[in-house]
């Protein structure tokens, strides 16, 4: 039986944030932008690796995509609440974005102190992979909160790391009571 959790993916406006779950839930993607309104619930089953005294087990993730717009963020932490993990999306090719990383992570924590976090450089196919390495070394600060696990330069248009944030996410949460 599948043990379900709460994840949300967070970022400002027009990061990726409903095309990474698309391509997660459904292995889809389009190039047609559209807003979120509010927030859209999705779920999905993934497998677990197995512990040394565990099966493999599987996590139901009821993914919450919550609006982006900067206007939101007094509605924003009632979505938040209760949720033991967060994707924390940036946009490579928009330095605000990454900019506002910190206090999407800031707000996500002071909501969920003992919530998971992992951050995601989206959009990776559109730089070069030398301003790639670049954003990366220095976005991985971060992890200076240690409720931020790791980051990764992820692609919805291409696949890239977007099943390996979602499956860490779930492994780390499961393993951390």
């Amino acid at each position: 039986m599948a043990i379900s959790k709460k994840i949300c993916l967070v970022g400002d406006f027009s990061v990726g944030k409903t095309s990474l779950i698309r391509r997660f839930v459904d292995d889809q993607f389009s190039d047609e932008y559209l807003s979120t309104v509010g927030v859209k619930l999705s779920r999905k089953l993934v497998e677990v690796d197995a512990t040394a005294d565990n099966a493999a087990r599987q996590v139901e993730l009821l993914i919450w995509d919550i609006e982006g717009q900067t206007q939101f963020k007094a509605i924003a932490p009632s979505y938040l609440q209760g949720a033991k993990g967060a994707i924390i999306v940036a946009d490579v090719k928009r330095d605000d974005t990454l900019v506002h990383l910190q206090n999407h992570v800031d707000l996500f924590v002071k909501i969920n102190p003992k919530g998971t976090i992992i951050i995601a450089l989206n959009k990776a196919d559109l730089v070069t992979p030398t301003l790639l390495a670049t954003l990366l070394d220095k976005y991985a600060l971060q992890r200076h909160n240690p409720r931020v696990i790791d980051t990764y330069a992820t692609s919805a248009k291409t696949g890239q790391a977007v099943n390996v944030i979602f499956k860490q996410l779930a492994t780390a949460i499961l393993a951390d009571p």
